[in-house]
């Protein structure tokens, strides 16, 4: 498997900031959170930059609620200026995960959603016989974080060169401190 390096510098860049906070506003309409990022936008992503810069980025608490349609469960969301930072972090790191799921997975892919999952069922259920519809309880929170964090290690390097990589503008062991970051914060 093909590991990358020096990721940091690509995700802290300003451009990817806002592209990242464009992106965290799609379908929030005139929620709160969002007007009050974007009125003094370039001082939150400059404050995120610097943030992320000096390694002094602290996620902030989750909200959690529970929802009863079309079933009953928890819901955590991040703050927005959280969004911002998870969407900056995977426009650099979604790409190198991409080919490495199966082509049946449809949850948070471009190109994929909801629609092409439906349509992709309707073309098994034309050829099969029998269909299994079911639902994993509590999966996500069952995961284990080290597994995983090992799990993406073996996509992103951990360098040890850190201090060389550094001076060049980035090193792929940022990028794990802040996936760590994320992780531990969820």
């Amino acid at each position: 498997m093909k590991t990358h390096k020096n990721l940091f510098a690509l995700i802290c860049s300003f451009e990817n900031l806002l592209l990242a906070a464009r992106l965290a506003s799609r379908g929030k309409g005139l929620k709160t959170p969002a007007l009050k990022f974007f009125l003094h936008l370039e001082e939150n992503l400059l404050q995120i930059q610097r943030e992320l810069a000096t390694q002094t980025y602290e996620p902030g608490e989750y909200k959690t609620f529970e929802i009863v349609r079309p079933k009953r469960r928890m819901i955590s969301a991040a703050p927005f200026r959280d969004r911002v930072v998870h969407h900056a972090l995977c426009n650099v790191i979604a790409p190198l995960f991409e080919r490495l799921f199966i082509f049946d997975s449809y949850a948070n892919r471009s190109g994929k959603g909801t629609h092409a999952a439906i349509r992709r069922l309707q073309h098994f259920m034309r050829r099969a016989r029998y269909v299994l519809k079911c639902d994993l309880r509590q999966y996500f929170p069952s995961i284990d974080l080290e597994i995983l964090k090992q799990l993406i290690r073996q996509v992103i390097a951990p360098s040890r060169f850190h201090n060389e990589i550094r001076k060049r503008g980035g090193a792929d062991a940022e990028t794990l401190w802040l996936i760590d970051k994320i992780i531990d914060g969820s």
